[in-house]
C-alpha cells in the first residue's frame, strides 16, 4: 500500500565546494553540481593554518550551522531548510580571542571587547550563514566568524569568509539544509 504524500519534497544539497580561481587567490568559484557561481574569498586566499586576523579562508569541510537575515532589508524570511532567525540591531559576534565569548554571538554594545556588528549598513550580512569552523572545541586565536554571506561589489576580498552575490546566495539558500557541507579548498 502506498502512503499519501505530505507535500512537495525539497531536495537539499550534500556537499558544495569552493575553489580559488587561477591567478587570483582572493576570488573563487562555488561549485554546485554543474553550476559555477563566482564568489569572494579572504584577502589571504585559502589557508591551511587559519589564525585570527590573517584574512584567510580556512581549508576544510564545514557544516552549515544556522543563519540569520536582516528583515528590514529583505522584507521576508528567505526560503531554506536551515535554521534561520531575524537579526536585531544589538546582535554582535565576539572576535576577541582573550574573551570567554570568543567566536560566539553576543549582544552589543560590548565596549570592553572586540566584536563585530551583525546589523550592518552595507548589506553584507543581510543574509549570513554560520559555518562550523572553530566551533567544537573553540580554539583561541584560530579565527572566528567564518560565514557564507553577501559579497561586496566586484567581489572584493572578505576577512576570511566566502561571499556570493545577493541573488546567488538567496537562490542557493533554497537548496541548503542541515546536512549540507561547504568544502573550501
Amino acid at each position: 500500500m502506498r502512503r499519501p504524500s505530505r507535500g512537495p519534497v525539497r531536495l537539499t544539497l550534500g556537499d558544495i565546494r569552493v575553489r580559488a580561481t587561477v591567478g587570483d587567490r582572493r576570488r573563487g568559484q562555488l561549485l554546485v553540481g554543474p553550476a559555477v557561481i563566482p564568489c569572494a574569498l579572504g584577502a589571504g586566499g585559502i589557508v591551511i593554518d587559519k589564525r585570527e586576523g590573517d584574512g584567510g579562508s580556512p581549508r576544510g569541510r564545514f557544516r552549515l550551522r544556522a543563519g540569520a537575515y536582516r528583515p528590514d532589508h529583505l522584507g521576508i524570511r528567505p526560503r531554506t531548510l536551515l535554521p534561520l532567525r531575524a537579526t536585531r540591531p544589538d546582535d554582535g559576534w565576539c572576535d576577541e580571542s582573550r574573551d570567554r565569548r570568543y567566536n560566539r554571538p553576543i549582544r552589543l554594545p560590548a565596549p570592553e571587547i572586540s566584536a563585530e556588528s551583525m546589523w550592518r549598513g552595507d548589506g553584507l550580512y543581510d543574509v549570513v550563514i554560520d559555518l562550523d569552523y572553530n566551533r567544537a572545541p573553540i580554539r583561541k586565536g584560530r579565527g572566528s566568524a567564518i560565514f557564507l554571506h553577501i559579497a561586496r561589489d566586484g567581489y572584493r576580498p572578505t576577512e576570511g569568509c566566502v561571499a556570493l552575490a545577493r541573488a546567488d546566495l538567496l537562490r542557493l539558500l533554497r537548496r541548503l539544509g542541515p546536512r549540507t557541507h561547504l568544502r573550501i579548498g
